[in-house]
């Protein structure tokens, strides 16, 4: 069994961005959006600006207060989109409930879009137009690439319909040529598609939902999901158990988490070559 250590992947690729910034004598501006007082939300984004200033990334927080309405969000998006000096816009997620989050991450500019949240960005990766690509379905391919593992011809089981991870990464599987099939709540016996799987990609949300008796011999499992239970991260798969029967598999923590920071600060990176 090999460990796909997404850790030691996104440090490597993100050393790489810090060389390429500190080559070139372009500035990189990136605005966090953040509204309301989430404490899941305030770690995020204290990592994220940690690692703006690591990078040597110009990160600024714009926090808006809980009852902030939907309104003063868009007008926020609608200044940062016209500064020049700002490359890339994230919303933090969840939102209070009287913002539509879809209609704020429309708001954002294509080339700004670094999180590929807005319609505009899922629907060019639905045709393959390149623009800016889901940072945690990226960050999987990613991983799967840097371990020389090839999705042609693989049957994937993918359990997760999300518009964030299940449907881009779908596009981006089949896009390798990768035979999928996408699972959800309303999937009769789940296990009947795992267990037939070369791959199987969980992001249920739900510890230890993927089980020994549901994969085949040498799965490649992909563990997406993450459950807190008494101070412990855990995720969707029993790793102790799965991991006797996989050739491949991630960790949680120190799996697809990293990976999905990488992508975010590598599609800030690749604003530079977007630049007029």
């Amino acid at each position: 069994m090999i460990l796909l250590d997404g850790k030691k992947v996104s440090n490597e690729i993100l050393e790489n961005i810090k060389d390429k910034i500190a080559k070139t004598n372009k500035k990189i501006g990136f605005a966090i959006i953040w509204v309301g007082n989430n404490d899941a939300s305030s770690i995020y984004v204290r990592n994220k600006l940690k690692k703006c200033e690591e990078l040597g990334i110009n990160g600024k927080l714009y926090h808006l207060e809980e009852n902030a309405l939907e309104e003063e969000v868009i007008s926020l998006i609608d200044k940062l989109n016209k500064d020049d000096n700002v490359n890339g816009i994230i919303l933090q997620s969840p939102v209070p409930k009287q913002i539509d989050i879809i209609n704020c991450f429309n708001r954002i500019k294509p080339e700004k879009d670094v999180d590929g949240f807005a319609n505009l960005s899922v629907g060019n990766l639905c045709l393959g137009i390149p623009n800016h690509i889901s940072c945690t379905p990226k960050g999987i391919i990613r991983l799967l690439e840097y371990y020389n593992i090839d999705l042609e011809g693989k049957n994937v089981c993918l359990i997760n319909r999300s518009n964030i991870v299940g449907k881009p990464l779908f596009n981006l599987l089949i896009s390798k040529n990768a035979t999928v099939t996408m699972c959800h709540s309303k999937t009769k016996d789940i296990k009947e598609f795992t267990k037939n799987a070369d791959i199987v990609i969980s992001a249920v949300g739900k510890p230890n939902f993927i089980t020994e008796d549901m994969v085949k011999d040498g799965v490649i499992v992909i563990d997406v999901g993450i459950s807190r239970i008494d101070g412990h991260v855990i995720g969707d798969v029993d790793f102790t158990n799965v991991s006797k029967k996989a050739s491949y598999i991630t960790p949680v923590p120190g799996g697809v988490g990293p990976m999905t920071i990488a992508m975010l600060f590598e599609n800030l990176l690749n604003t530079l070559k977007e630049d007029k």
